[in-house]
């Protein structure tokens, strides 16, 4: 299984930053909606919806948000900061379940319909950040790239580090194997690809931020990163719920769309409005 794992790793990783890289914002924004859309879909299920008439529908509805979103090009950046300031308000809300996780957790509870709204508020506000981060600026393909590379690092970091030192349990009655040190692990890592990104590699034209500027793209990096865990966390609370191991099934080795994204899901839009408020 760990084998597999990493060849389908090796091949999604190099396909995503190439995609990022060389992409216009029109095709990026395409391909985001695809891959997002298959992870909502895998959201619906766990929550519940079951028939696959149901979920088209609801999956349809999602896609028409989406287009209207870009019908208007020049609303559409306003309209793009909106959605990314709505899913950081989403996530917001998010701890307060995770407080109570028990929220919803039957099968016929009428919490259900939290969990298709939460669905939305979590995919259209981060593929709305997505699209604005790679859109902002002619660097904004490499802000895209430093904020995907910062929640990877993060959870590489966090994996690592929780299987070396983990001793103490993050939220245990939600997700086992989630550690304090894993997180502090994963938390430097995020912060040590944000100074490289930062700083350009060493290279002028890749440097995003000025030296005065840096502390407060640290700052947003650590938020990124706790939010990414919050992401993972609110995965597992519905897989829990559902009595399910993965999100699906579609990448060997790694479970469904949404078992990648998760963390993606929480960080991006953090990662937009930090860095519109900060002037990054």
């Amino acid at each position: 299984m760990t084998k597999i794992r990493v060849l389908a790793a090796l091949i999604m990783a190099p396909a995503a930053i190439a995609a990022i890289l060389l992409l216009p914002s029109q095709w990026l924004a395409a391909a985001a909606a695809a891959v997002m859309l298959i992870g909502l879909w895998e959201w619906l299920k766990l929550a519940g919806v079951e028939d696959t008439l149901a979920r088209t529908t609801l999956l349809l509805l999602n896609l028409v948000l989406m287009v209207l979103m870009t019908w208007d090009r020049d609303a559409s950046l306003f309209l793009f900061r909106v959605a990314a300031l709505a899913g950081v308000a989403w996530w917001l809300l998010a701890l307060l379940w995770l407080r109570f996780f028990n929220f919803g957790a039957g099968p016929d509870s009428p919490a259900r319909a939290f969990k298709l709204l939460a669905g939305t508020l979590a995919v259209l506000p981060a593929w709305a950040s997505l699209v604005l981060l790679h859109a902002s600026s002619d660097q904004g393909h490499l802000w895209l790239l430093a904020a995907l590379m910062v929640v990877w690092a993060a959870d590489s970091g966090a994996y690592f580090a929780g299987r070396a030192f983990g001793r103490h349990k993050l939220a245990p009655r939600i997700s086992p194997n989630k550690t304090w040190e894993g997180l502090f692990g994963g938390l430097l890592a995020g912060v040590l690809v944000a100074l490289a990104f930062g700083l350009g590699f060493g290279v002028a034209e890749w440097k995003l931020v000025s030296a005065a500027q840096m502390p407060w793209l640290l700052l947003v990096t650590v938020v990124a990163v706790f939010a990414s865990v919050l992401g993972d966390l609110f995965e597992s609370l519905l897989k829990r719920h559902a009595g399910a191991k993965d999100s699906g099934h579609i990448i060997p080795g790694h479970g469904g769309v949404l078992d990648r994204v998760d963390g993606v899901l929480a960080a991006l839009p953090v990662f937009a409005v930090g860095k519109e408020i900060f002037g990054l």
